[in-house]
This record gives C-alpha cells, sequence and structure tokens, in this order.
C-alpha cells in the first residue's frame, strides 16, 4: 500500500518496516540539514553538564560532522581505554568521533548507519580527525547498513566492549531485532550503553502512521516499560536508568497529534552478564581507579560509588560489576543487600533501596531537568502499552 500525502507529510496507512527505513532515510539524508531543523527537542536534548575534557574533545570534531548531529543526550560510558564500540546509528558520527579520543589509540571505535548521506560526511572527515587527534592510525570505522542485522555487516559474534546508541532505536521498525543484535555482537561482561525516546502511553495510530513523527524519533517512541520486557527476551539484565529530561514539541499540528502522550529523552544501560557470574546481593567498595571518576562514580540513577565507602547492593548490581569491564575497579564481597528480590517479568529488579527505573518518576525528583511528566500507569505486566 502506498502512502497519501497530506500537510506534513502524514501517513494515512500505518508503516511497514522497509517503508519505514525509507521514510527515515529521506528524512535525515534530505529533509534535515542541520540540528535547527528538527520540530521537537527530542534529537538535541541534554542529559547533563559536560566535563571540561568532554567539552574540550567536541571542539576537536569537524564542523559539519557536529552540524548533522540528532542525538538525544551524550552517550558517554566510563572506562572506555581500549575499548572497542560500536555505534548503532552513528549518523554523521559525531559520537564516534568523541569516542575515538576516549577510547585511545589502541581502541576502535565503529559506526554503523542506514542512511548513505550520513555515513558519506561521517567518513569524509576520517583522515581530518586522525590528523587533529595525533593517532598515526585511524581507529575509526563506518558502515552503511540496518541495526537489525549486523550481521550482513559483518560483525562478529561477541566483537565488541560496548554498543551505544543515540535516539536511534525508536527509529528501527523491529526493536526486539535490534537488541538482539546487540546482545550477540558483545563480549560477555560487555553493556549496552544508549540514549532514546520513551513515550507516557500508547501513542494513536495516527501519530504512529505521521512521517514527521517518526522523523523526529516520536513515533516510534516505546513506553520504558516495553523496553524491561525485550531486554529480559534478549537476555540482558534489567535496564538501568542513568539519566532523564523530558521533550517538548514545538509545533501546534504535532502537538495536537500526540494529544496527551508525553514523551522523556532517557538513557539506560543493559549488561550482558555471564550465567556463571550470577550469585547473592553483596557489598561492594569503590577503589577509585576509573580515570575521571577517582572520587565518585555515578553508575546510574540509583547508585553513586564514592572512593573507599561500602554499598550494599543487590544481586543484579554484583553481577553486573563483577563480570564487566568496572571489576577491577571494586572490591566485591558477599553479603549484604536484599535476598528477596522477585519481580514480575518486565519489571526492574533489586529492592535494597528503593529503585528507579521509570524515566518519569525520576523527572520528578528534586533537581530534575525542566517540568516533571506523570507517566499513565503504574506498574504493569509485560508489554505494558
Amino acid at each position: 500500500m502506498g502512502f497519501e500525502l497530506t500537510s506534513l507529510c502524514v501517513w494515512v496507512a500505518t508503516p511497514a518496516g522497509e517503508q519505514i527505513h525509507r521514510a527515515v532515510q529521506d528524512y535525515y539524508g534530505k529533509e534535515l540539514r542541520r540540528s535547527e531543523d528538527l520540530k521537537t527537542n527530542a534529537c538535541v536534548t541534554p542529559a547533563r553538564p559536560l566535563p571540561r575534557d568532554v567539552r574540550e574533545a567536541l571542539e576537536r570534531i569537524h564542523q559539519e560532522v557536529v552540524a548533522r548531529y540528532y542525538g538525544c543526550g551524550l552517550v558517554l560510558p566510563e572506562c572506555l581505554a581500549s575499548c572497542r564500540v560500536l555505534d548503532l546509528g552513528s549518523g554523521s558520527g559525531r559520537d564516534c568521533y568523541l569516542l575515538s579520543q576516549l577510547v585511545g589509540e589502541k581502541g576502535h571505535v565503529t559506526g554503523i548507519d542506514m542512511t548513505q548521506g550520513q555515513v558519506e560526511v561521517a567518513k569524509k572527515h576520517i583522515a581530518y580527525h586522525m590528523d587533529k587527534f595525533g593517532y598515526r592510525t585511524p581507529n575509526v570505522d563506518f558502515i552503511q547498513g540496518y541495526l537489525e542485522k549486523l550481521d550482513d555487516a559483518g560483525l562478529a559474534d561477541e566483537s565488541y566492549d560496548i554498543v551505544i546508541s543515540n535516539c536511534v532505536i525508536n527509529l528501527s521498525p523491529d526493536k526486539r531485532a535490534v537488541l538482539r543484535e546487540a546482545y550477540r555482537v558483545l563480549k560477555p561482561g560487555g553493556e549496552m550503553h544508549f540514549s532514546d525516546v520513551y513515550a507516557s502511553q500508547c501513542l494513536s495510530e495516527a501519530a504512529r502512521a505521521h512521517g514527521v513523527l517518526w522523523g523526529e524519533c516520536l513515533a516510534g517512541a516505546l513506553c520504558w516499560r516495553e523496553l524491561c520486557s525485550i531486554a529480559e527476551e534478549v537476555g540482558f539484565s534489567p535496564p538501568r536508568l542513568v539519566t532523564a529530561s523530558p521533550i517538548t514539541i514545538s509545533h501546534q499540528e504535532l502537538e495536537s497529534i500526540v494529544g496527551d502522550c508525553r514523551f522523556v529523552s532517557a538513557t539506560f544501560r543493559l549488561f550482558k552478564v555471564p550465567a556463571d557470574s550470577r550469585a547473592g546481593p553483596g557489598q561492594v567498595i569503590y577503589n577509585g581507579g576509573i580515570a575521571g571518576h577517582e572520587r565518585e562514580l555515578v553508575f546510574d540513577a540509583n547508585f553513586t560509588f564514592k572512593e573507599g565507602e561500602v554499598v550494599d547492593v543487590d544481586a543484579d548490581t554484583a553481577a553486573i560489576l563483577r563480570s564487566s569491564r568496572f571489576a577491577e575497579a571494586f572490591l566485591i564481597r558477599a553479603g549484604g543487600g536484599d535476598a528477596d528480590t522477585a519481580v514480575p517479568p518486565g519489571c526492574c529488579r533489586g529492592k535494597v533501596k528503593e529503585m528507579i527505573c521509570d524515566p518519569f518518576q525520576l523527572l520528578e525528583q528534586p533537581g530534575a531537568p525542566g517540568p516533571a511528566c506523570r507517566p499513565a500507569s503504574a506498574c504493569g505486566p509485560r508489554g505494558c502499552c
């Protein structure tokens, strides 16, 4: 079935997978020329103030790459030295070139994107950046391909330490396939660290079929509890909420189409925890060994580890720290925590403290950025939308 286009490219039929891909490619390859062309702040929402070294690293990135950046947060995991990183939906390559500086010349960053124009911009500036960074050998490469089919792009099993994504998974018509492929290419103990857009309630058919809302990262937004269900199904640890920022829509027609639905930009981290690393809750002491985070490590919205301080953690957190690249930065011992942490499928586990997994709830906390958004429903069964 073809699309009938009316004002603002409203599609009267819900787009199929290939049609979504084609529409997103056109929107980011032809419609948008700079971030100022966006009609919402979904793809430019800041998460938290940038550290000085990160600001300096961003200043070394070519202006054309920065101008074609459409992310919804800063995807910047810690402890990156010498890591192999994969950026899903790398666009013009801004995050890749930032991470290139942080993994160092012994690390490597691969960017994959389905939009030819964006990949061409990223590739065009490889030599410029390697010279700027003082690298003799390039530590970045860019591939045109689909996030749902990383195997078709030649990306092997267990080949990356970290997978990142910045406001892209919502653009995929098959989000389970994206997470499944990310899980496949991660090494045991590896992490998926990503920002994306989430909805407070199920969107109407009109919103789901709207071309501009797809391009603006809203029509394909998951309910955050759907992320919990998909992550569990794929094999990841329960999602760890890191940051959340409210999204505003500055276009009257788009606002009327989404109705009462609210949107948030949130960063989550998922880990590929080996079965033999799973045990009970424990106590951990951070040794301050991570560069840039020597005094304290803000791990997520629930745990901030201060150097030398004993912290009770749930079984999931203990297993993550034990099996991941963070292991050498912590002393981990059994005991502490709460052994009775079972919860229904699709919900976040861990009751050592009151855990915040809902990004809309995080916005209601003191010091949260912007106005609070209230979720439409309480904890529900698998696939709450």
